[in-house]
């Protein structure tokens, strides 16, 4: 499992003014000291948790024609949604052209049958739905970090700067991040060679040390997705059937999804910032979302 790292407490501002209207108002809150993993769960930690407690995730269970009742009946299989580039320029408001709901694919197998986390062991685990992050969380005797604590984390002591390491994405022409190079979503020049997920700690750290806190993966919290910063946020955790949890969750429920992903371009989705956020269904598992634990004392 990843070392954990001290994030020191204290008066943190999060927020944005002019970005997102998700992320509104700019304002000032305590947090408390937290030890944060130093990066995401990677597939190899995750499949060490999974051989120990058989846990199956979300994206390994057929969705529940309850749940979807309009649903074609072929579909409502074991999978999981994977981004596909397009062949050339869309128009960016219909995502469905470059997220496709392919069967099979999973934590094991990142882009569906044929492929293998065993190819890419330190890269970040994906397709992991928000129980799945929680009942690894358990397992290890950690949480996940709620919205404030993950954002106080990411922006590594800085204060009020658009980015975690200041107020310009690539600093000297420097990428910082795995965010996307190019047009999206179907031009992809990036330089590193990282057309999907990167391995952990391919860029440097933040001010305390963590790894890919922007860029990669979007990462799960345990706060509820509220449309604004200035609506009182509530966290939750939950404990997977192999740790006695019962918590009931619906397939609309949503938490918060910080840090961006590898999908995050300029021209598409600037969320490749600390103050950056997002909801997530619970359980809308995709090739672009981990996550990463904490420890309180």
């Amino acid at each position: 499992m990843s070392e954990g790292i001290l994030v020191p407490g204290g008066t943190t501002t999060i927020g944005n003014d002019h970005f997102y209207p998700e992320e509104r108002p700019l304002r000032e809150l305590e947090v408390g000291d937290v030890w944060f993993d130093a990066h995401p769960v990677t597939n190899a930690e995750f499949a060490r948790f999974v051989k120990k407690t058989r846990h199956v995730t979300v994206a390994q269970k057929a969705p529940s024609a309850e749940d979807f009742p309009d649903a074609d009946p072929s579909l409502l299989v074991p999978g999981s949604q994977v981004f596909t580039a397009t062949s050339g320029p869309v128009h960016l408001g219909d995502w469905t052209q470059w997220w496709r709901w392919q069967p099979g694919a999973d934590w094991q197998a990142p882009q569906g049958p044929g492929s293998s986390w065993k190819s890419i062991p330190d890269h970040p685990v994906v397709h992991v739905g928000w129980e799945d992050a929680t009942a690894y969380a358990a397992w290890a005797g950690k949480d996940l970090p709620t919205e404030t604590e993950w954002e106080h984390a990411a922006r590594g002591g800085l204060v009020a700067r658009d980015y975690a390491w200041g107020d310009e994405l690539t600093p000297e022409g420097t990428r910082l991040a795995n965010t996307w190079q190019g047009e999206f979503p179907w031009q992809d020049r990036d330089p590193d060679g990282h057309r999907r997920t990167s391995p952990v700690g391919s860029y440097p750290p933040n001010g305390y040390g963590l790894v890919d806190m922007i860029g990669n993966v979007w990462e799960w919290t345990s706060s509820r997705f509220t449309p604004t910063r200035a609506e009182k946020q509530e966290s939750v955790t939950a404990a997977s059937p192999c740790c006695g949890g019962t918590m009931r969750f619906e397939e609309t429920d949503r938490m918060v999804t910080k840090g961006g992903s590898h999908l995050c371009a300029p021209s598409y989705c600037q969320r490749y910032r600390p103050a950056a956020r997002q909801g997530h269904g619970v359980r809308d598992t995709t090739s672009h979302v981990g996550f990463r634990c904490v420890r309180r004392d």
